[in-house]
């Protein structure tokens, strides 16, 4: 073949491959090629770690504070509601209607030194009140008190009896504890009766 048909050819297939490609005659636009992609549908947010469970009576919290290299364990053992004492409920409220429950309590050191006290322990009501500690500790309170403030050394514990002036028509539904670093809450279910 000679340079002038070689050159013929290509123009011609350049030709025709810019008329296929370029359209018709008219400037309408015309559209790309679509193509339907299925994207991943989206994580959704991250489930909510599950409340914990309430415990009995008498269950044993396992605690570690890994930022203070500290850990133990706390239980709630019993709870009385009615206890009689020379002191008066409602004394210490300022309001008729109340008497003492007394809440038995024990903290142990498994590891490290640590502070306890009687005010993280809190009785929670079903219509969300709150009750703190007595600020009043009276001779005839049951006994063993547990301290106001005391400090656990590994392999101690601390056990005795928290009073809480309390309505004496209703009883808490649970027991909150707070504790550790970050701060974490624990609960113990209150029996009815």
């Amino acid at each position: 073949m000679n340079t002038r048909t070689t050159a013929a050819l290509a123009a011609g297939l350049l030709l025709a491959a810019l008329t296929a490609c370029g359209g018709g005659d008219d400037d309408k636009p015309t559209a790309a090629p679509t193509t339907e992609t299925k994207t991943a549908p989206s994580p959704s947010a991250p489930a909510p770690e599950p409340t914990p469970t309430a415990m009995a009576l008498g269950d044993v919290l396992h605690w570690e504070d890994v930022a203070n290299d500290i850990s133990g364990t706390s239980s709630v053992l019993s709870y009385k509601q009615g206890v009689k004492s020379a002191g008066d409920a409602d004394d210490e409220v300022g309001a008729a209607g109340y008497e003492w429950a007394a809440l038995e309590l024990k903290v142990c050191s498994s590891k490290g030194t640590f502070p306890t006290s009687s005010s993280p322990w809190v009785l929670a009501y079903d219509d969300g009140g709150r009750v703190e500690a007595s600020s009043s500790i009276y001779d005839d309170f049951p006994r063993p008190h547990y301290p106001v403030e005391a400090t656990l050394t590994a392999g101690k514990c601390i056990r005795g009896y928290v009073v809480y002036p309390v309505p004496d028509d209703d009883r808490p539904a649970s027991v909150i504890y707070t504790y550790g670093n970050p701060v974490t809450t624990a609960e113990w279910t209150v029996p009815t009766k």
